[in-house]
This record gives C-alpha cells, sequence and structure tokens, in this order.
C-alpha cells in the first residue's frame, strides 16, 4: 500500500519532499492543499508542477474516507461510520453549539480497556488509527457539511493515551498554523486513566484539556466498571492528576457517568467531593448511554440532579452533559457494531 501523506506534520513532510528531490518550501503548499482545500487528488494541487504531481501519485495516497453510513438526530448530532480502506469501520460524530461545531475523533479501531458501560467493549479490537486516519475524521466531515470544524475531543472508540504516538502528532497536524490551525485549547482528550502517560502527557505541557474517566471514587465499584482500575487504581490516578495540574497549571474535567442504583447516590456524591476537595478540575456528569446487554442503566433525573447539587454544594465545580443524539445510534461503538455483526456470518451460513 502508498502511504498515507496524512501522516506526516509539517516538518516531517518537509524532509519527505526533498527525498524527492523538491524543495522544502513546495511541502507548505502541499500542505495547504490538504488541510485548507481540503482536496481529494493530488491532480487539484494547481501550484505544483505535474512531475511533483506525479511523484506523489507514485508513492503516496490521500486516504480519502468513505462514508458508509450517517445518522442525523432530531437535535442535529450527525454520527458517521467512515471506511477507514482497509476493511475496518470507525466512528465519528458531529454536535453543533453556539461556540461552532465539535467533532468527536476515534483513536483506534476498537478498544481494548473493556469498560463494562460502553459499546467499544462489544467489538474486538482490529488497531490504532494512524495520524492522518485520525485527522481524516474532521476533514472528511467537513467535505461532507461543508463547514468548518472549531472544537476536537478524543472521545470516540479506542483510548487515545495507548495510542500516544499518534494522537500527539495527529495534534501537531491540527495545530499547525499553516494549515487547520486549531488551537491546543480546543482540543480535549480523555482516558480511561493510564497513569504513565498521563505524566507523560503532562511533561509534553500541552495546552489540550485532560479528561478524565472515572466514574466512582471506589475502588471497588470502578474496577467493576472499568478493568484498568485493577492496573491503575484511584489513589495511583490522582496522584497523576495532581502532578498534571502541577505542571501544566490547567484544570482537569473528570467524567462521571451515573449509572442507576450504582454510583448515583448521596454517598457516592460524598466519597467524590472528598476524593477531589481542593483540585483545580471540574465534574461533567454524564446521563449514561444503555448499551445493548449492558449492565448499566441511566440513573433518574432526580439523582442526577441531587448528586450535582452536592458537589456544587461543597465547592467542586459539576455540570450535567447536555444529551446529544439520543434517538440515533448514540454510544460509542454501537454503529460500528451493527456494521460489523452484519458483516458476519450467521450460523446457517457457516
Amino acid at each position: 500500500m502508498k502511504k498515507n501523506i496524512k501522516d506526516y506534520n509539517l516538518d516531517e513532510l518537509k524532509q519527505v519532499i526533498q527525498d524527492l528531490g523538491e524543495k522544502p518550501y513546495r511541502a507548505e503548499q502541499i500542505f495547504k492543499w490538504i488541510y485548507i482545500e481540503n482536496v481529494t487528488s493530488f491532480d487539484e494541487m494547481t501550484n505544483i508542477s505535474i512531475d511533483l504531481r506525479n511523484k506523489l501519485k507514485e508513492n503516496f495516497d490521500l486516504h480519502v474516507f468513505k462514508i458508509l453510513q450517517k445518522q442525523v438526530s432530531k437535535d442535529g448530532t450527525k454520527k458517521y461510520l467512515f471506511d477507514v480502506l482497509d476493511g475496518n469501520a470507525i466512528e465519528s460524530v458531529l454536535m453543533e453549539y453556539k461556540h461552532g461545531f465539535t467533532i468527536c475523533v476515534s483513536s483506534q479501531i476498537g478498544c481494548k480497556m473493556g469498560c463494562k458501560f460502553c459499546a467499544s467493549t462489544g467489538v474486538k479490537f482490529a488497531r490504532s488509527l494512524s495520524s492522518g486516519e485520525i485527522v481524516e475524521q474532521l476533514l472528511a466531515i467537513q467535505r461532507d457539511e461543508n463547514i468548518k470544524i472549531s472544537n476536537l475531543v478524543f472521545m470516540g472508540i479506542g483510548e487515545p493515551l495507548d495510542n500516544y504516538d499518534n494522537v500527539m502528532n495527529a495534534i501537531k497536524i491540527l495545530n499547525n498554523p499553516k494549515g487547520i490551525n486549531m488551537g491546543a485549547r480546543h482540543i480535549s482528550i480523555s482516558t480511561s486513566g493510564l497513569v504513565p502517560k498521563i505524566y507523560k502527557l503532562a511533561d509534553e505541557n500541552m495546552q489540550c484539556t485532560l479528561s478524565i474517566s472515572l466514574h466512582s471514587a471506589s475502588n471497588k465499584k470502578r474496577s467493576q466498571m472499568m478493568p484498568v482500575n485493577d492496573v491503575y487504581n484511584i489513589q495511583e490516578l490522582m496522584k497523576a492528576c495532581r502532578y498534571y495540574i502541577q505542571k501544566t497549571n490547567k484544570r482537569i474535567s473528570f467524567e462521571y457517568a451515573l449509572a442507576k442504583e450504582n454510583n448515583d447516590n448521596l454517598d457516592d456524591a460524598k466519597e467524590l467531593a472528598k476524593l477531589l476537595k481542593g483540585m483545580l478540575c471540574h465534574v461533567n456528569l454524564i446521563p449514561i448511554n444503555k448499551i445493548e446487554n449492558g449492565k448499566y442503566s441511566k440513573s433518574t433525573n432526580e439523582n442526577i440532579i441531587k448528586f450535582r447539587d452536592y458537589l456544587n454544594e461543597k465547592g467542586i465545580v459539576a455540570t450535567i452533559r447536555r444529551e446529544l443524539g439520543s434517538d440515533i445510534d448514540a454510544a460509542c461503538g454501537q454503529l460500528r457494531k451493527k456494521e460489523v455483526e452484519k458483516c458476519e456470518p450467521t450460523q446457517e451460513q457457516i
């Protein structure tokens, strides 16, 4: 297979172009065509020579995703299932807010983390996405909708910090002012709690927002929901989070999915307030999505509001995430799971 030209940040692309016997400034022209003009063919790059265009076609591919399915919610949320051109599929979600458009991207094809409330758990892990495949999710939706996306969150399928190098390089591509020019403050990385990578991210001192999937202040409950807690428990996780805050002086967002009769009562709220006391943080309360064959179901509105109000009373800033796409396959992995199941042979066909 030809190499995906979108896997290279600008500095790397300059070296690639020099290796082809061309001047490095040509890389900036190509970078602009890819990320500003959002072209789907090297032939559209009209200010570079035919000879260079032919060299690019011989050695590289623009890796333009195909839309397998697109679901549109009554609230305007759009969910995409993309063919990544190797027989696999990934999901991305487009959300519209007052401040502009936000895309939720996947970082892997499937996920190893095994969180019990996540639909991604139901589909076998295939591989991590390359930097170019991560960025292409944004480009593909911008082409389809003819819009400019201003914010990006790594909260789709996969564990971003398990694909650390490619995610960091994708951010470098997104940040570049000669391309997409998306500020780091407009990018959020969500992790289930890979402690060594949180330390590594802190040392990068990037301005991205870090979101931690916490979901319980109790090791017992969290381990039941998230197997990663058996490897990196809450005490280790909090130590890493405090290091991150000290190093970056940035607030951490803690994601807390409220599951009925599990982690949504007042005792859970008290335990969480005690755990986070004094931290520079925000708690994002999530009404959990019910998934097929899933153990957990959505908490009551009354409990969700009581939980939020208690945290706020204790000085922990807590908000309830607005529910988007509830009338479509809203949970991460649901749409891909359906596609995989559709393609798998039945027992009668085997």
